[in-house]
This record gives C-alpha cells, structure tokens and sequence, in this order.
C-alpha cells in the first residue's frame, strides 16, 4: 500500500489550502497520536468541518475534551494547531457548534483569509488555541481593564516546523501579549512545541529573543497591521506592547481555565458557546457517543464541488 493510501485511512485533512510542506511521514505520525480527525465537507467551502476523534476513535470536542494539561506539575500543555505557518485561511474552532469542530471563519458571507503584509505571508508562527479556556466577555481583566474576546485563548508555536490543521502538540509556555482587539481582550500566548529540535534552549519570553532575534518585534507588528489591508484602523496592545513572562502567562491561562470550568458547570451566562462533551463526568451538557455520531451525521460528508481559495496578494504598509 503507497504511503499516500495509508495517509488518507487516518482521517487526516487532505486540503492543500490548509497547510504548507506537510508530508505523507508526518501524517504517519499523525496515525499514532492520541486524537485523530474527521474531515466534512469541501476544504476551503462554507461546509467545511474538521472533526476530531479520540484515540479508540469516538468523537470528541477539541474545545471541551482534550485535556489542558499534559502533566499537572510541568509546563505542558496540549495546544489544537487551527492555521499551520505560512498559509491564509482563517481556520478555528466553531465555538457555537456542536462537538466544536474546526471550520473556516466566514464574515459578510465570505471565508476569510488573512492578508499578506510584506515582508510577511500569511500567519507567521503555527496558530491555535490551548482547549478547556475561555476568556469570559462579561469578565473584566484586571490587568487590562477589558473583557475577554469569548474564545479559547490563542497559541503562537514558534518552533521550526510547520504543522498541520487539526494537530494536537504538546507546547511549553513562554510568554504572553495582550492584544485589545476592538476594545476586548485577546491574549495570545508565545510557545514552543517540546518536539521541536530547539526546545531545550527556551524556558521563558528571553530565550525567544535570544534565540530568535526578530521573532518577537515581528509577532507585534504582526498583530499590529493584520487588519489594515480591511480598513481597519491599527490593533492596540496593554502594557505598551511588551511581552509578559512565563509566570504571568501562567496565570492568565488558570484564570481562563477557572472561566471555562464555570461555563461548562453552567455556572455562568455562555450565551451562544456550545458545551457539547464526552468526558467530563459532571457537566450538565454531557451526551453520549450516539449523541455525538448523530450531530455529525448531520453534516455534510460529500464533497461540495465549490471551493474558494483567495487569490494571493502583497500589501506593502509603508508609512
């Protein structure tokens, strides 16, 4: 059997416009893992769903499910990849969904695809998000005096390989930047894949400068500018744009964890965010796997024939 054969019985996303350099070893890999995935629908269509399915193969919500930690004493963590580097589309977690797959983000009826600012081309690190948090938009930060963005909080894996969508890696902290992403706040964390050859060299925000000279004046000009080529005005941060550390990175991340355990005991006002799970015992919104196998059956699984992959181009910001 061609390894492309064996590729494709793991479930794993064929679509070229979802990643970059992946080959048909990694996706071997991918077989191995603890969590696997379920393609519906056409990639790069508004029927697109990535689903994911735990190691004995039942579906599972990758927002609700997956652990956040990998061990309860070290600095690991799981992180879901969303968009790998390199590439444009706008994929995440479908909050409002059931068993919350991934999908590509539409606005005004259109998938979205991030713009190419020069010198940069699409996302610039591995982007995700870490499962079991949720920045809680009727919570006020103290640190930034706003409310979150009612997501999970995102993920910048800085390592040298590029990942694919819908991969489950295990990431140390290093740091975090406080976005205000149009008055609410975004936090987005600086981490490192523990697989990657360089992990041993970073323990905390320094180490990335050090190491990588560039990386972090590029993550905040990044963010900076990433809705300019829309119209938008320029994205603000908290604290002047400086990156925090390890340890208050820490600390946002058990604050959006406490938030998360809160919506999923029903503890608080989760408005639209579906709480769909599998596994945790206690939770009001606990259905069985047939409940599951019949929320995906709901979904498309053939084809779609229409596929809208955004023609490429550069914006040069030049001031």
């Amino acid at each position: 059997m061609s390894a492309l054969l064996r590729l494709l019985r793991t479930g794993a996303p064929a679509a070229a416009c979802l990643r970059l350099g992946t080959s048909a070893g990694t996706g071997l890999r991918r077989a191995m893992a603890l969590y696997h995935t379920e393609e519906r629908g056409q990639p790069c269509s508004q029927n697109y769903r990535l689903f994911f399915k735990d190691v004995t193969g039942h579906y599972i919500s990758p927002f609700h499910d997956i652990p956040l930690k990998v061990n309860s004493k070290e600095n690991l963590f799981n992180m879901i990849v969303e968009i790998p580097r390199w590439t444009n589309a706008k994929m995440e977690i479908a909050t409002e969904e059931p068993l919350n797959p991934i999908k590509q983000y539409v606005k005004d009826g259109k998938l979205r695809y991030v713009a190419n600012i020069f010198p940069y081309k699409g996302y610039i690190w591995n982007y995700g998000t870490l499962p079991q948090t949720w920045e809680d938009p009727r919570e006020k930060d103290k640190s930034t005096n706003c409310f979150g963005d009612n997501d999970p909080i995102d993920v910048c894996e800085i390592g040298s390989k590029i990942l694919s969508c819908g991969e489950v890696i295990h990431v140390k902290i290093l740091g975090i930047l406080a976005l205000i992403d149009e008055g609410e706040t975004d936090w987005k964390l600086i981490a490192i894949n523990v697989n990657d050859p360089e992990a041993s060299k970073f323990h905390d925000i320094d180490d990335v400068e050090k190491f990588k000279p560039g990386y972090l004046e590029a993550t905040l000009n990044w963010f900076r500018l990433y809705k300019v080529p829309d119209g938008k005005p320029e994205n603000q941060f908290a604290f002047n744009g400086e990156f925090k550390n390890k340890a208050f990175a820490l600390e946002v991340i058990k604050s959006t964890h406490q938030c998360w355990k809160a919506l999923l005991m029903k503890k608080c006002n989760g408005g639209a965010i579906n709480c769909t799970n599998l596994q945790i015992s206690d939770s009001p919104f606990r259905c069985t796997q047939e409940e599951a196998r019949s929320l995906v059956e709901l979904v498309l699984s053939s084809p779609n024939k229409e596929s809208n992959e955004e023609e490429q181009v550069w914006h040069f910001l030049g001031k």
